[in-house]
């Protein structure tokens, strides 16, 4: 369609996430079922069509964020990026620029390639970068084991998103080691009417369709080690996903009945169960290829599983082979297409609450007021690197808190000629800088990488283990944003292995908006395996009211993330 409406649903989805207004009664298919809301409802919306059935073109991804700008938009939101290009060539870089000299804030997406698969993009230091992360919801069918003639039934809770408002009650439950791997049509086809158990064999979407393609089958149970990491976007057969665990019960269950039974109930909405959030297996991690210099990505916002607006003339479920339901106006989908939104409605309430605050402060303030832990108070797990506790590098200053950003006591700040000044000491030619810049009123007489950024990254070449230390020095400005005379002192948290100083240890602010500025000494070693270590610098007003914290990264170049 030749026209500015959207006809894929992508634009759809992450417009409302960012300011849709309220509305009653929405759900995907009765699972998530309530109000439903972007994170500024009370903003206006203007979308820009930069992609077409003909394809994506830099061109027309440039035009479309420069006539946002031309047309006095306060945020920009891009869920988009361009992989494999310098700055100089990156359309999103170079608008977004345009956008910053204009006090625009630029929000984007991390990417979807995590967490081995290539490194993110939008890496850009004048924008804010945003990862995936999961939240405590799940959309379930509670399957309950046993009859009223036994003693006992069990409900177990496992995952599912089958579209109808159905209940398989009282079926027979089976579990043959011929049928088990519920992949042949054949065998399928002459199984009894009955709930049957499948076995993990990996292959869950096969698994899926099989048992969608026949019609003498009441239901499924599929299983897996961990159901929270199966991408169940759509359920095609009435099944639920259990664990290994709970698939033993389920075994006992039917090898000491005569008559073992089952019943699942759909289109169930469970919260508040599971520790999170947790950073999302797919988000793409940093360190960013094109600017190492400055840690990305910045923060962390949900984007799995996230519901929100869709197109009306599209389908977004199946019910067996070749039943397709139209969307209802929502749909529940994933990526940090649906992160980027999220970051992006806050910043837009950030902007409304301080409207002469710069582009740097806003993402200074979601940045430095961050949560690093989770709801068990342990810090933030990574999917993608089984469980354990998640770098910077792929959550950035962590979970973006938007109540804590509104106060956030400093802010580190940055000027377009601080980006000009680290974009001359990327051995980019003056033609390069301006193709970036689109201007030549920027100098490069004080060059750095060292930009006053909320976050440190010092790099090391694994392939070098000179067994020498290195050191890296970094200086920074902050602004005081507090009602009025603070004192902050600093709190070091190392990373292992890595000494850091920090002076002076104490900053003093007179009134609002006087600035002071700090030093920083990183002494690392270079590890020939790999390693990143990770850390944290924090200043803590000395009455309490305010925590600012940035996070410390010792990475070799090419990180393993």
């Amino acid at each position: 369609m030749n026209s500015a409406r959207d006809t894929e649903g992508h634009g759809t989805h992450t417009s409302s996430t960012a300011a849709g207004n309220y509305v009653d009664g929405a759900s995907f298919f009765g699972y998530a079922n309530g109000v439903a809301r972007g994170m500024a409802p009370r903003a206006r919306v203007a979308m820009y069509k930069v992609i077409f059935e003909e394809g994506r073109y830099a061109s027309d991804v440039l035009a479309g964020m420069d006539q946002a700008v031309a047309d006095g938009v306060d945020i920009i939101s891009i869920s988009m990026g361009f992989d494999g290009v310098p700055l100089y060539q990156d359309p999103i870089a170079i608008a977004s620029f345009g956008a910053m000299e204009k006090g625009i804030l630029v929000s984007s997406s991390a990417g979807n390639a995590g967490p081995r698969g290539g490194p993110l993009h939008n890496g850009i230091p004048w924008v804010l970068t945003v990862a995936a992360g999961n939240f405590d919801r799940t959309y379930a069918a509670s399957l309950t084991i046993g009859n009223n003639k036994e003693k006992e039934k069990r409900v177990i809770v496992g995952r599912s998103m089958f579209p109808l408002d159905a209940w398989v009650r009282d079926e027979t439950l089976i579990y043959n080691k011929t049928l088990s791997k519920c992949d042949s049509l054949e065998l399928l086809a002459e199984a009894p009417r009955a709930i049957i158990v499948c076995e993990d064999t990996g292959f869950l979407d096969d698994q899926m369709y099989a048992i969608a393609s026949v019609t003498n089958l009441a239901g499924a149970i599929f299983v897996s080690k961990d159901p929270s990491r199966v991408d169940l976007e759509s359920t095609s057969c009435p099944g639920v996903l259990i664990s290994t665990m709970e698939f033993a019960a389920v075994i006992d269950y039917i090898n000491s009945s005569d008559d073992p039974t089952a019943g699942i109930k759909f289109q169930q909405t469970v919260t508040g169960k599971e520790v999170a959030p947790s950073v999302a297996d797919y988000t793409s991690r940093g360190p960013s290829p094109n600017c190492p210099a400055v840690l990305k990505p910045d923060v962390m916002a949900p984007g799995s599983f996230v519901l929100a607006s869709w197109i009306p003339n599209d389908y977004t479920a199946t019910v067996g082979t070749n039943m397709l339901l139209s969307s209802q106006g929502f749909n529940l989908i994933s990526g940090t297409s649906m992160a980027c939104p999220h970051a992006s409605g806050v910043a837009a309430l950030l902007k409304g609450t301080h409207p002469e605050w710069s582009h740097a402060a806003i993402r200074s303030a979601m940045m430095t007021t961050a949560n690093e832990l989770d709801s068990s108070m342990m810090p933030i797990k990574d999917v993608g690197r089984n469980f354990t506790a998640a770098s910077p590098l792929a959550m950035g200053a962590g979970h973006m808190v938007p109540n804590k950003a509104m106060d956030p006591g400093l802010v580190y700040d940055a000027a377009p000629q601080d980006y000009v000044s680290l974009l001359c000491s990327m051995n980019f030619t003056r033609n390069q800088i301006m193709t970036i810049t689109r201007s030549n009123d920027y100098n490069c007489a004080n060059s750095s990488l060292d930009l006053n950024y909320p976050s440190f990254v010092a790099f090391y070449d694994k392939n070098v283990t000179t067994g020498a230390m290195l050191k890296h020095r970094f200086r920074r400005v902050v602004t005081n944003v507090g009602g009025g005379a603070a004192t902050y002192k600093v709190k070091v948290a190392p990373p292992e292995g890595v000494k850091v100083a920090v002076w002076p240890q104490s900053l003093v602010f007179g009134k609002k908006y006087e600035q002071r500025d700090y030093y920083v000494e990183i002494v690392y070693p270079s590890d020939g395996n790999g390693l990143v270590s990770y850390g944290s610098i924090v200043w803590i007003e000395e009455s309490g009211k305010h925590i600012v914290r940035s996070p410390i990264v010792v990475s070799p170049t090419s990180a393993g993330k």
